[in-house]
């Protein structure tokens, strides 16, 4: 099972995976571990990551980046409007009414829907992550923004699904921040104790968040979260390309902006000036040749004016980390810790009016730019069951207060509660009473638009089906349940009828419908570990027909209210009440939901670009192949290969060379992959003789040599024997021979060969091939090495050397049994070191 997370950023993205080493962020196939978030469309295949991010200038219509932002929005949504000015490629709207991107692909226009790019990219993540791991990649984590709505969130996972991804937890930046610090943390108080409280400041190249989170000893729990949606790096760069875009209008009379390929290109270089200055405080350059109509442009900037410029920038940074104590209700000797992550945090303004705001040294113990994808890891791994993780629970919260509302007939018109108020536990889930005689509307919306980031407060609509009235014709009990999943998404998830049914028996106490309750009350999602601490059952509006009093219609659902009820003194004999319950189906109207049709559409499409992908990719492979066969051989030909060739067939073989040279950047520019792979196969068919001539004539001398020291030793055994030494005298005359003619075979068939081929030019086909030489050497081997290596006869002692060795101790000092077993003779067995070691053994 693949452990992966993924952290899917504005401008970059990084993929980590849990080994059993810990957590290891991968690198991609240009062995650098951040992936531009870039998609560039061509029109044979797409290109992803680093070499999309190459083309964003030459190929400026079709490279998609930045588009992170446009996921749940609408093509009229205000942020999409001013997001319009600064793209270099077209933005549509989709029939959905969702922003769609366009560009030119595979020589046609098409649009994309923003999942679909983003699906592209996480396939691409996908790709790097199983290249590295060596297997298939299906679940993981991935990390999103904390203020990101239910519409954004579901827009996401829609895009891990076309990507071929389960996603195990969509989780909040900072949350994943907050786990990759405290997993490893070995002093952090027990459960009991007073939580230690760590606020983390993420400030990326889009967005700016805040998150305080209170740890103790296998615990995280996250008190609350501020933010700013379009405070970040790319802000800081604006400033730049404004300030130059002035001063070069002024000084070269250009308009820069009229051009988007100039605008990118003054982008890309004051974003490497804004990095250069957070090292450096003095005057640094920028300089651009050819920038536009021929005209190179060269400006100064330094670390105190940029400052300057960037002052309503800067103030942006307190209110945040203000809001975020105020919510926690905590003061700022409460902190322990200011934990900062982000690029944009390298900023040294930025980071001093953190610190300022909190009067202390900020800490950077976690890698700036990969935490967010190592927490994501750490949370697919505790939620996987192929590793063993510490065990660590997380509780996160609810971002922005969610509200229900719903036609009432006691009032004749609509009303609302607010179920999950801001910075409430989540997951959780909670249950809700309504009494209705017929089907019923449940609205979810965001209660507070203004906080809101996002146009539209709506979230969804849940209609409850199949309600009907009691038998008696009184209103029906009906509990709701909603819930605040994994993922931060809002949703009914099941709603049921209560059915009471009335006995005749009076001898039996009433079970009550608090009792009743009681026992629905614990019908919570014990996959939601914090839903125990659910702080009461909400009692919507209940319809005229029932005339039960207030204290009738609160129905809590408090630890302590099972207690509560034993109190009270026994029930009169009553009608004994039974209750049933009955499952309702829902159905649901999401905002901007991607149909269940369209979505298995997006599928096959992203399988089938994927493929056409690996065909490009397979068919420039093959063009390559000739190409650097091209450059080798003719390298070559003039160089190792020059005396194994004639002089004739050289000529003709660079001409062949130099041929298919012109042809591969004329007529064979673009040509299908077996095009590419015959032509290389006809080089070869050239080239590969004379390559096996050089290969033969590195390889021979040593094979002749070998053969040659072989043959030496066999004849020095014949020697040996002849002479009558120990070592060789137990071997047979006819054996001997055997060897002697072999030896002397091989002798003359390696002299008649090497004359042959010392006579043979380098330029023809070998006399004897390197085959024939191990063939020989094998066989020579074969016949001699076992015989000179029989081993010699054992020689027995004489009988009464044996019987003195008897009388006197074991023979080659071995342990003497002693006087005693020697006296008593045959009648006494001395056990041996083996007999000494086995165990007693029990005989049934």
């Amino acid at each position: 099972m693949s452990v992966v997370g993924i952290d899917l950023g504005f401008q970059s993205c990084y993929v980590a995976v849990a080994r059993a080493g810990g957590i290891e962020t991968i690198a991609n196939e240009y062995s650098d571990r951040c992936t531009p978030a870039c998609i560039s469309f061509g029109p044979k295949n797409r290109s992803i990551g680093a070499a999309a991010k190459s083309q964003v200038i030459s190929n400026a219509k079709n490279t998609v980046q930045g588009f992170k932002r446009f996921h749940g929005r609408a093509f009229s949504d205000p942020f999409v409007e001013a997001e319009k000015s600064n793209l270099a490629y077209d933005i549509v709207q989709l029939p959905t009414g969702l922003t769609g991107i366009k560009v030119m692909y595979m020589e046609e226009e098409r649009s994309f829907t923003t999942e679909q790019v983003t699906a592209m990219l996480l396939s691409k993540l996908k790709e790097t992550a199983e290249s590295v791991l060596k297997k298939p990649v299906v679940d993981c984590v991935v990390s999103v923004p904390c203020f990101y709505t239910d519409a954004e969130r579901r827009s996401v996972m829609d895009a891990t699904q076309i990507a071929g991804l389960n996603c195990l937890r969509l989780m909040n930046d900072t949350t994943a921040v907050a786990l990759a610090y405290g997993i490893y943390k070995q002093d952090l108080p027990a459960l009991e104790e007073k939580p230690r409280n760590v606020v983390f400041v993420d400030m990326g190249h889009s967005a700016y968040q805040v998150s305080v989170c209170a740890f103790n000893r296998g615990k995280l729990k996250v008190l609350a979260t501020a933010f700013d949606t379009a405070l970040g790096g790319r802000k800081f760069d604006e400033v730049l390309v404004n300030h130059f875009c002035e001063e070069f209008g002024k000084k070269y009379k250009l308009d820069i902006k009229s051009k988007i390929r100039a605008l990118l290109r003054l982008s890309q270089e004051c974003e490497k000036l804004k990095k250069l200055m957070s090292a450096n405080a003095s005057d640094l350059p920028l300089s651009i040749e050819c920038f536009m109509n021929d005209i190179d442009v060269s400006g100064t900037m330094n670390r105190g004016k940029f400052l300057e410029m960037c002052d309503d920038l800067l103030a942006r940074v307190e209110p945040p980390l203000r809001s975020v104590l105020e919510q926690a209700k905590l003061k700022k000797e409460d902190v322990y810790a200011v934990e900062i992550v982000g690029g944009a945090t390298r900023i040294p303004a930025v980071k001093e009016r953190i610190g300022k705001f909190f009067g202390k040294e900020l800490s950077t113990t976690l890698n700036a730019d990969e935490a967010v994808t190592r927490g994501c890891a750490l949370q697919c791994a505790i939620l996987s069951p192929a590793f063993k993780v510490r065990e660590f629970s997380i509780t996160d919260v609810v971002a922005y207060p969610i509200s229900l509302k719903w036609n009432s007939p006691a009032e004749e018109g609509s009303s609302d509660c607010e179920v999950f108020p801001k910075n409430h536990a989540a997951p959780f889930s909670k249950v809700l009473t309504f009494y209705r005689k017929e089907p019923f509307t449940l609205e979810a919306y965001y209660s507070s638009p203004q906080d809101l980031p996002y146009p539209d407060p709506a979230i969804a609509q849940f209609s409850v089906q199949k309600v009907t009235p009691q038998s008696d014709g009184s209103s029906s009990k009906v509990k709701v349940k909603v819930r605040v999943n994994v993922h931060g998404i809002f949703s009914v998830s099941s709603a049921s009828l209560v059915e009471v049914h009335k006995s005749e028996e009076n001898e039996e106490p009433m079970e009550t419908d608090q009792n009743a309750k009681e026992e629905e009350k614990m019908q919570v999602d014990q996959e939601e570990p914090h839903a125990e601490e659910q702080p009461q059952q909400l009692q919507p509006q209940q319809t005229p027909a029932e005339n039960r009093t207030e204290s009738e219609e609160m129905e809590t659902s408090q630890a302590g209210s099972k207690d509560k009820k034993m109190d009270q003194p026994p029930q009169a004999k009553k009608a004994k009440v039974k209750t049933s319950t009955v499952d309702l189906p829902i159905e649901n109207q999401l905002l901007w939901q991607i149909d269940r049709e369209m979505l298995n559409l997006y599928i096959e499409n992203e399988g089938k670009m994927i493929m056409q992908d690996k065909l490009e990719k397979e068919r420039n492979d093959a063009k390559n192949a000739v190409e650097e066969y091209v450059y080798e051989m003719r390298d070559k030909l003039s160089g190792d290969y020059e005396k194994f060739v004639s002089e004739d067939d050289r000529n003709s073989f660079t001409l062949k060379l130099e041929d298919t040279e012109n042809w591969l950047y004329e007529d064979g520019e673009d040509q299908p992959k077996q095009v590419y792979v015959d032509k290389l196969t006809e080089l070869k068919n050239l080239g590969q003789p004379i390559k096996t001539r050089f290969q033969e004539s590195e390889e021979r001398p040593k094979l002749f040599e070998e053969l040659g020291k072989q043959i030496q030793q066999y004849m020095k055994m014949i020697s040996s024997f002849r002479n009558k030494e120990d070592q060789y005298d137990h071997l047979d005359a006819a054996d001997v021979t055997k060897v002697e003619k072999s030896t002397n075979e091989a002798m003359e068939w390696m002299n008649n060969k090497l004359n042959l081929q010392n006579k043979q030019s380098l330029a023809v086909d070998p006399v004897v091939k390197t085959k024939e030489i191990e063939a020989k050497i094998k066989e020579l081997t074969s016949i001699c090495s076992p015989i000179i290596s029989k081993p010699k006869p054992k020689v027995e002692p004489p009988k009464e050397e044996q019987k003195h060795a008897e009388q006197n101790g074991p023979v080659d000092g071995g342990d003497s049994p002693g006087p005693q077993a020697a006296e008593q003779g045959a009648d006494t067995a001395v056990p041996s070191d083996g007999d000494k070691k086995l165990p007693e053994m029990d005989i049934d």
